[in-house]
C-alpha cells in the first residue's frame, strides 16, 4: 500500500512535475523558518496526486514553488523538463475561492483566462462551451456569480483553469468551504474532468477522505518543516462510484492508515 521515506520518484517515467531536494526557508527580523525540508518527488505526466499534512506544514508552500510564484532556497523544481524559475503560463490554478467577477457571467468568467492570455476568441469560445457542457453548467453560462450555489462558483473556477488546456492543473483545497454534500459532487466531478482530460492534477487537501478518493497517489507530510511521511498508493479502479467506492476495504484501510500516520506525525492520540 506505501512506500515510506523523504524521497519518491516513478523510476523511468518521465515527470510532469520533479521536486527535487527542496527545501524553503523564511528570513524575518528575528528569526528564520523552515517551512519545507528537503523534499523530493516526481509526478508522472496525467497523474493524479493528493498531498495531506497538518495545518501549516507547507502543502501550499509546495503548489508555489510548481507554479514558480515562489522560488525554493535549495533544490530545483522542474515542470515538463524545465526547470521553474518564474511564474509558468502553461499551468491551471484552483484556489479555496472561486474568486469570480461579480459583473461577469460564468462564460465570461471562464473567457477571462482567454483574454488574459490573447487566446484567439474563437477557439476559447468554442473550448470554454466544451468544458460548461463537461462540468454540468449548461444552463447557467450566463448566471451571474451571486446567482450560482458555491459548488458551481468552483465548477466556473475549474473550466477557467482548464480554458488552455494546461498540462499541469494545480487545486489548493478548492472545496474546502463547500458544504459535505456539494463537496461529494464535486469530488465525482472533478475525478471525472480528470479521466476525461488527462490532465496531470496536484491537489492539497484536509480531507483524507477526498484525498484517497480521487488520487493515484497520496502524499503525507510530516509537520514543519515538511518532509515526506510516507506516499500512500491507491489502490482503486480508475472509474470510480463515490458510494461504492466509499464502501470497499481497500477505501477504509487507506483512509485509516494516512489517519494514523497524520496522528503520528502531529503527535495526537
Amino acid at each position: 500500500m506505501s512506500t515510506v521515506g523523504m524521497s519518491v520518484t516513478l523510476g523511468t517515467t518521465t515527470s510532469a512535475v520533479a521536486i527535487d531536494d527542496v527545501s524553503v526557508r523564511f528570513q524575518s527580523k528575528r528569526t528564520e523558518v523552515t517551512a519545507i525540508g528537503q523534499v523530493s518527488l516526481d509526478v508522472a505526466p496525467g497523474e493524479f496526486v493528493s498531498i495531506v499534512g497538518p495545518s501549516g506544514c507547507g502543502k501550499s508552500t509546495l503548489l508555489k514553488l510548481v507554479s514558480g510564484l515562489l522560488k525554493p532556497s535549495s533544490g530545483s523544481v522542474t515542470l515538463l523538463g524545465e526547470e521553474v524559475r518564474g511564474p509558468r503560463h502553461d499551468i491551471g490554478f484552483v484556489f479555496q475561492r472561486a474568486a469570480l467577477l461579480e459583473w461577469r457571467s460564468a462564460r465570461k468568467n471562464i473567457l477571462l483566462q482567454a483574454e488574459m492570455r490573447g487566446m484567439n476568441a474563437a477557439e476559447a469560445g468554442k473550448r470554454a462551451d466544451e468544458l460548461i457542457e463537461m462540468t454540468g453548467l449548461a444552463g447557467f453560462e450566463n448566471a451571474l456569480p451571486h446567482e450560482l450555489s458555491g459548488g458551481m462558483q468552483q465548477r466556473v473556477a475549474l473550466c477557467r483553469a482548464l480554458l488552455h488546456q494546461p498540462r499541469v492543473l494545480l487545486m489548493d483545497e478548492p472545496f474546502g468551504a463547500l458544504d459535505a454534500l456539494t463537496r461529494e459532487q464535486m469530488n465525482v466531478e472533478l475525478h471525472r474532468v480528470w479521466r476525461e482530460t488527462g490532465t496531470t492534477v496536484l491537489l492539497v487537501t484536509h480531507s483524507i477522505a477526498e484525498s484517497v478518493y480521487l488520487a493515484n497517489r497520496v502524499i503525507v507530510l510530516t509537520q514543519r518543516p515538511a518532509v515526506v511521511k510516507e506516499v500512500i498508493e491507491v489502490d482503486l479502479p480508475a472509474e470510480r462510484d463515490y458510494s461504492a467506492t466509499m464502501a470497499r476495504a481497500e477505501f477504509a484501510a487507506a483512509t485509516a492508515h494516512i489517519r494514523d500516520l497524520l496522528g503520528a506525525v502531529t503527535g495526537h492520540d
